[in-house]
């Protein structure tokens, strides 16, 4: 039996997705790298390689439930398990604006991408965490999720006017809680990472965090030992309040 832990990282072929990727490949992981477009996963995983990782590429549309149901029966044959699974692929859709603008259509691919196709994954993939021993689910959040924080007429969150994204990113943290919920006692862990504002194209090539520092919040919850938290989101300062 292979006792090498196996983690699959959704949205891997770049950003924090790939970092994360990295740093559960040096933790001693086989990393299966999770991307839509198998061309740029590959890219990424020879990347990784070259380093001296264990990382295979897997073709994953988190919004297709074909690729989904295709990519959970190629793992169930070749690893017959799953140790982590880390939802980082997500996206903030073109026309992403204000609740006074923002439309139907933009507002249904934020959540289509950021919940359901999150939903979708882990519903494939939890029969193959419950073979784990001790499995872990990390889910990517965002402090623009944060009604605390986006209601602080103070804070610059609340000056972030994408509600597709924000909206859609607290429906995930509810997802962690009912799901950390429903696995309680059954050795899964459950909980969501803010990896912070990263230089991605995501966060814009501006900003102050790398991918390295955004990923290490969601490295550190995969690799929890079996006391750890579990319904809880966390940023690099620890657990936020929401």
């Amino acid at each position: 039996m292979n006792t090498t832990k196996i983690a699959l990282v959704t949205g891997a072929n770049k950003g924090i997705g790939k970092e994360i990727a990295r740093q559960l490949g040096q933790a001693e992981f086989t990393v299966l790298a999770g991307s839509r477009d198998l061309e740029r996963g590959e890219l990424a995983v020879k990347e990784l390689v070259a380093e001296g990782l264990e990382v295979v590429g897997l073709q994953l549309e988190v919004t297709d439930e074909e690729s989904v149901r295709a990519a959970a029966e190629r793992v169930a044959a070749e690893y017959g398990r799953l140790d982590v699974l880390v939802n980082n692929a997500a996206i903030i859709p073109e026309g992403d604006d204000a609740v006074s603008r923002i439309g139907a259509t933009v507002l249904r691919s934020a959540f289509e991408t950021n919940v359901v196709g999150l939903v979708g994954v882990t519903q494939a993939f939890l029969p193959l965490l419950h073979q784990a021993e001790a499995a872990r689910i990390v889910n990517l959040s965002t402090s623009l999720a944060s009604f605390e924080q986006v209601g602080d007429p103070e804070s610059r969150m609340s000056t972030v006017l994408t509600l597709g994204y924000n909206a859609s990113k607290a429906a995930v943290n509810m997802v962690t809680v009912m799901l950390a919920n429903e696995l309680r006692g059954s050795g899964i862990l459950v909980n969501a990472a803010d990896p912070g504002n990263c230089a991605t194209d995501m966060g814009g090539w501006t900003a102050a965090r790398t991918p390295a520092q955004g990923a290490a919040v969601a490295v550190e919850l995969a690799t929890l030992g079996p006391d750890g938290p579990t319904g809880h989101v966390y940023a690099q300062e620890g657990r936020l309040p929401w």
